[in-house]
């Protein structure tokens, strides 16, 4: 459908309502005078920073956009409807492989592909009526941004929190790049779905596992305010265990081996001690050991890369090892422990050794039995049980004894529980110099580096002398060089270091020559602070003006997908975190309120190119307009649920539309007219929503308060045809409500209303009445009388009844009269003014 543009308000077209003439005409209007941009320093009103996870420029919208960027602009316009001085910027998270890839497909520069579809998404958000600040757009793939990404990378770097190692990492073998821990998924890279395998390389690292244990315990401030899901699933990611460092010698080699434990109680139990194949340590011990041995853990070592960590550590698989032909000696009791190298132990897991307790732990036990080694018990469970402990001898049952009792075969710990012979293990221990108290995280730190060209440079130098050094600043940014002849095609290295012009550079400390890191950073870097720098997009002396940061941030309500409930969500905390720690922000949580939305999926599943079932949100709008598309979406169900398409009703939502802005043209109450004259129980419905509509929008209750707008919109249209009529001021009074209210929803339409009304614009600004208190008390109200738990009448009676009148009615109502059939009351339960329950003899 073409659209119009008209410049006064108009009467609904014959249909009775033309959107997509609306729609044109606000939009204009919105553009030119720029209505939702934050107000300045000056603006004494109270702030909010409302902020949506900004979109990845990956084509057109599509209608998981439609719905999070609808609850992002209601909640952004209720509070402008509450007189506070909103935030609402936009933004695009634009580096990342989608670009790179279609960039290599094309033979193009993902410059080209990346802004195309920005501008391609830009035009999608006007249309669809969403209230953004357009004065502070941002884009990460620009300079002026990723200049502070580097900045930032060097700021950690010197606080020690940047660093590089070599270590077996994720490696896609399709995206040919590196992958954080949380970037693999089943064992496949989450971008691709490619079979992802292990592969040594020397990569760049932030030090998130210093702040494990604050990134944990305050996750409590965030109760009530971040869904609880989210929560469990950071505190599950970072997963502290306490327990114990051991220190085991090996035989024939000085330094000692450190393995951490949460059961040190059980270490007299310790028959064997397992490394992780892909350890530094099992390639030590290894190289040491005969040729057949070497032989054999090399195949085993080669069979180890193929496999995800997800399948290692699956508990239905046959264990698999090498043994070692070296021995730990156990530090409590000095018995020599063979060592086995086992793929179910990982290099990144507490120290990447394990002192294996067969009887007590399930996979130790497994492989004790799979390899025919020592299983030695040494905690009773049997308690008060009918079994002995013969009876559930391991070795005999297969099943490990897991649960808590009484120290055996434990030399002074005999007789302990569990707690007890916790402490008396590690004082032992500490006596003997052989151990301490220890925390371990399973978080690991940050990977950041990537072997990709679209993405921010890592600022670092590589100098002749094997010295690492930062770029000055006064360098920054580090842009990315000119595509034109480099290959970017993956090939195991980054193509950046293909770029000679570019990777050729000079020593700053010695003017020698030397080389740039070639390697780009995780766009998780980008995301992690992106928030702070809408507080001042421009600015290029600082990446955010802490006065700024003081005045608007934490961000006060955060919406997007619970797909980044760990790996956005954390990086952004840790960062947030270190940048309080530098003194430029007075908070250490980023986001104050977190609003999780469901998915809009088809037929009971997800939408994708590749099953043939996208709705695709341009013909959507199209067809239908934004304002239908933003109530049926609003309407279809609770925030936090999916909603399939198939039951989201467009033509109910255009039809309530055309309702409401015919309600305004039929208005012929003066402006100003006293309401008070008018009808009473229509004033008492528009005074109830505006006392409701409040809590509905802040516990997200979106399509309750569409059902109530719906609600009003029909008493008011019943009005005008019987009561009244049109002249009514109290129909008046309703339809300004609904036009308010409306406006979070669907605001052109709202803004027709208003205008039709004879206000100006914008109705967005306009702040909600007050709610007359006493339209809200209610003169009557209906009570079940429950007899038996059945309900048999129903009473109309005085609003404010007292408890014990309430239950005179009750007993002599002619239907509980009937119901009760000469039986006699036993006992009686009322709740004025709703309820009575009698209970029978």
């Amino acid at each position: 459908m073409s659209q119009t543009t008209s410049t006064d308000a108009a009467a609904p077209a014959e249909s009775g309502f033309d959107p997509h003439a609306i729609q044109a005409k606000w939009q204009q209007r919105w553009e030119a005078q720029d209505p939702f941009r934050a107000g300045g320093d000056d603006d004494p009103r109270p702030r909010k920073y409302v902020l949506a996870m900004f979109p990845y420029p990956s084509g057109d919208l599509h209608m998981g956009h439609a719905e999070n960027y609808l609850y992002s602009d209601i909640v952004a316009r209720y509070w402008r409807h509450r007189d506070h001085n909103v935030l609402n910027p936009i933004g695009w998270d634009s580096f990342g492989l989608p670009a790179e890839n279609a960039a290599i497909k094309r033979g193009a520069d993902p410059r080209e592909w990346t802004y195309a579809n920005i501008a391609q998404q830009k035009a999608g958000f006007r249309q669809y009526g969403v209230s953004f600040d357009w004065s502070r757009v941002l884009h990460t793939s620009d300079p002026e941004y990723y200049r502070w990404n580097q900045w930032l990378f060097q700021r950690l770097y010197e606080r020690g929190l940047a660093y590089r190692k070599s270590s077996a990492v994720n490696w896609c073998p399709n995206d040919q790049t590196v992958l954080a821990n949380e970037q693999v998924v089943d064992g496949r890279c989450e971008r691709c779905g490619a079979e992802v395998v292990k592969k040594k390389l020397t990569q760049w690292y932030f030090r998130i596992t210093d702040y494990a244990d604050r990134l944990l315990d305050d996750l409590d401030t965030l109760e009530g305010h971040w869904p609880s899901r989210v929560l469990q699933m950071q505190r599950n990611w970072i997963g502290r265990s306490v327990g114990a460092d051991i220190d085991f010698q090996i035989e024939g080699r000085d330094e000692k081996v450190t393995v951490f434990s949460t059961r040190p109680d059980t270490l007299y139990g310790a028959t064997f001690f397992v490394v992780a194949p892909d350890s530094d340590l099992a390639a030590e011990l290894a190289a040491e050991a005969p040729a057949d041995v070497r032989m054999r853990f090399q195949a085993y070592l080669d069979d180890v890369a193929k496999q995800t960590e997800i399948q290692r550590q699956s508990t239905d698989r046959p264990k698999t090892g090498v043994f070692l032909g070296r021995y730990a000696i156990n530090p409590v009791n000095d018995e020599r422990l063979p060592i086995w190298a086992a793929d179910y132990v990982l290099a990144d897991y507490g120290h990447g050794a394990v002192m294996a307790v067969p009887a007590h732990d399930q996979r130790d036990l497994d492989f004790a039995r799979a390899f025919d080694l020592p299983v030695k018990v040494v905690v009773d469970t049997t308690g008060d049980g009918e079994q002995t402990l013969d009876e559930l001898d391991p070795v005999v049952t297969g099943v490990a004894l897991v649960g808590e009792g009484r120290m055996i075969a434990s030399g002074p710990l005999d007789g302990l529980g569990k707690k007890d012979a916790i402490a008396g293990m590690i004082a032992e221990l500490e006596k003997r110099q052989g151990g301490r108290a220890a925390t371990t995280f399973r978080l690991r730190d940050w990977l950041i580096s990537r072997q990709r060209f679209w993405g921010t440079p890592i600022p670092m130098v590589h100098t002749e002398d094997q010295r690492i050094v930062p770029v000055p600043e006064d360098q920054l940014p580090v842009t990315l060089p000119d595509v034109t002849g480099l290959d970017l095609k993956p090939k195991g290295a980054s193509p950046l270091g293909a770029a000679t012009d570019w990777v050729t550079t000079t020593d700053p400390d010695t003017g020698a020559p030397a080389r740039r890191d070639p390697d780009t950073m995780d766009t998780f870097v980008d995301s992690s602070w992106y928030f702070l720098r809408f507080l001042s997009p421009t600015s290029d002396t600082a990446a955010f003006p802490p006065a700024q940061a003081a005045r608007w941030a934490p961000v006060d309500f955060y919406i997007g997908g619970v797909e980044h409930a760990i790996l956005h969500l954390l990086y952004a905390r840790f960062i947030t975190k270190v940048l309080h720690d530098m003194g430029l922000v007075d908070f250490d949580e980023p986001f104050s309120s977190l609003i999780n939305q469901g998915m809009v999926i088809l037929d009971g599943a997800a939408m994708s190119k590749s099953k043939g079932n996208l709705v695709l949100f341009q013909e959507e709008l199209d067809a239908h307009g934004a304002d239908t598309l933003r109530v049926a979406l609003a309407f279809a169900g609770p925030v936090e649920d999916d909603k399939d398409w198939n039951d989201v009703s467009t033509t109910g939502a255009t039809k309530f539309l055309a309702r409401a802005l015919r309600m305004a043209h039929d208005v012929t109450a003066a402006a100003g007219a006293s309401a008070a004259d008018g009808d009473g129980a229509l004033r008492r419905l528009t005074h109830r929503l505006l006392a409701d509509a409040p809590g509905l929008v802040e516990q997200t209750k979106f399509n309750v308060l569409v059902a109530r707008l719906m609600e009003l919109v029909n008493a008011t249209r019943k009005t005008i045809d019987t009561g009244a009529g049109p002249a009514d001021p109290a129909v008046r009074e309703a339809a300004e409500v609904v036009a308010q209210v409306l406006d979070v929803v669907a605001p052109h339409t709202a803004e027709e209303m208003w205008e039709v009304l004879g206000h100006e614009p914008f109705v967005g600004l306009a702040v909600w009445p007050q709610a007359d208190p006493a339209l809200l008390v209610e003169a009557s109200a209906t009570a079940i009388v429950q007899i038996d738990g059945k309900v048999r009448a129903t009473l109309e009676v005085p609003a404010d009844i007292a408890g014990d009148a309430l239950e005179a009615l009750a007993r002599d109502d002619a239907r509980v009269q009937r119901s009760l059939a000469g039986r006699d009351i036993h006992r009686a339960v009322v709740r004025a003014p709703k309820v009575v329950s009698f209970s029978t003899k």
